[in-house]
């Protein structure tokens, strides 16, 4: 086994990072304030005139959140190389973008659209029933998406600082402050603080890559370890057997399919200022983000089995396991795993992750956190704050994309559009606001509800979550 002692006190500099960069997002927020303009218009599609460069990270932002920066290295931590097969869902989408989203761009900018439902019901011609069905198909992908960044928030705040309510802390740091930008400068905000946290992550998932690789020894060392692995953690169906080649397949096509089309990604098809920008967009989204994935997380989770592993060699040469059953800790041998499992018995992560089957989604906090204070000294301290930070940027800037197209779906479809045909501008973009903070405040009631309580569990790990989201989204197709 890997000696996996290192450094884990990150001290003060957390909380000074943290704190400056939340209040740089807010200071964000107040900029767009300033720049705004009268309208709808400018409050949702920043006046339809987002750039190549912008386009590409609000987008990028938008599609790699804490599922991409926790979810992802945790579902390889638990099953191995055959999740980073997840990652063909990447240059789909960009396809889907350069395809589809330049058809929307163009339709928006002809007719004056602003959410999903202003094109399908004018299409259609269903202005009451389509609009509702629509809506709430927006409603169903933006509040779980809005759910598992808030959950990661709590995530890493637990990570960073410790403390019995470091969890609730963090959680409620990410929604107000997510909130409150959102509320005050709209899409021009979005887009802006999009682009500060769309470089924070692509930069931190590589990072965190290389740091894994560093842990142990190099990349010949890396991948020479990587093969001593279990079997099932190197090939098809992966740990749990869950991963078969046609599950794979359908997962990277909705998975492209249901992130690209879903309410937050139309509005910035929306808001590209050409055809031209939005197609540069795609192909950066699609070199980039593969990019990121394969020599980021992967490389992490695949690393993290090393150094804190799921199964341990057993006296014939075997793996043994750690699954929970009726909430208790047992082993279970490689043999009888799946019978285990198909029993209700869920798998567990190494005792230095976390205790729980959940707690997988960890692993990247962990070795960021232990080995790069350790490989690198004060410098190393700095870049595992900073990729951290990442971490918190990348559900914030899902978070802040999904309220802020829920806030649009709502007041459009249904208030507007339905309830009061007749509202003033100013009052929709009241309502607008209103619905961000209830949003806001329901998600974050789910995940402390999820975490006190053993009977309702709408959370779980990340990935489920966002695939049950994208399983909505893709009701639009």
């Amino acid at each position: 086994m890997m000696d996996t002692t290192a450094t884990t006190e990150l001290g003060w500099l957390p909380h000074f990072c943290l704190a400056g960069y939340l209040l740089f997002l807010l200071g964000i927020g107040l900029w767009g304030f300033s720049k705004r303009q009268a309208g709808e218009e400018d409050y949702y599609l920043a006046g339809r005139g987002q750039g190549w460069m912008l386009s590409s990270l609000t987008i990028m932002a938008t599609f790699f959140s804490s599922a991409a920066m926790l979810g992802a290295p945790g579902m390889v931590y638990k099953e191995g190389v055959v999740f980073a097969l997840f990652a063909l869902n990447v240059p789909l989408s960009g396809a889907m973008i350069y395809v589809l989203g330049n058809r929307i761009r163009e339709l928006g900018r002809t007719y004056g659209h602003v959410t999903p439902a202003d094109l399908i019901c004018s299409h259609y011609g269903s202005p009451v029933a389509l609009r509702c069905l629509v809506a709430l198909i927006g409603f169903l992908y933006a509040v779980p998406y809005v759910v598992i960044q808030i959950q990661a928030g709590g995530i890493i705040s637990s990570q960073l600082f410790g403390g019995e309510h470091a969890f609730e802390i963090g959680a409620c740091l990410l929604s107000l402050v997510t909130m409150l930008y959102i509320m005050i400068g709209g899409m021009r905000s979005v887009a802006w603080t999009d682009a500060l946290q769309g470089t924070l992550l692509m930069g931190g998932m590589l990072l965190a890559g290389a740091a894994a690789v560093a842990a142990l020894g190099g990349p010949s060392a890396f991948f020479a370890k990587v093969a001593e692995l279990p079997r099932t953690s190197l090939t098809v169906p992966g740990t749990t057997g869950s991963f078969t080649p046609e599950k794979l397949f359908t997962l990277c096509i909705f998975g492209a399919l249901g992130s690209m089309i879903q309410p937050a990604q139309w509005m910035r098809f929306y808001a590209a200022k050409s055809a031209k920008a939005l197609r540069r967009s795609a192909v950066i989204f699609a070199l980039g983000l593969t990019a990121c994935f394969l020599f980021g997380v992967m490389l992490v989770g695949l690393g993290g089995q090393v150094l804190y592993p799921v199964a341990k060699p057993g006296a014939d040469g075997a793996f043994d396991y750690q699954v929970q059953v009726d909430g208790e800790a047992v082993t279970v041998s490689e043999a009888d795993l799946p019978g285990r499992l198909a029993k209700g018995g869920k798998p567990l992560p190494h005792p230095d992750v976390g205790a729980g089957p959940r707690d997988f989604d960890q692993i990247m906090v962990v070795v960021l956190k232990r080995h790069l204070p350790e490989l690198l000294g004060p410098a190393g301290l700095l870049l595992a704050t900073l990729v951290i930070i990442a971490i918190m940027a990348a559900a914030m800037s899902t978070a802040d994309s999904n309220l802020h197209a829920l806030s649009a779906v709502v007041t459009r479809d249904i208030y507007a559009g339905i309830l009061r045909p007749n509202a003033s501008e100013k009052s929709r973009l009241w309502v607008g606001r209103g619905v961000i903070a209830a949003a806001t405040l329901l998600a974050l009631g789910m995940v402390f509800v999820s975490r006190s309580s053993e009977s309702f569990d709408p959370i779980g790990m990340i990935i489920p979550m966002s695939l049950l989201a994208i399983a909505f989204s893709s009701q639009l197709l």
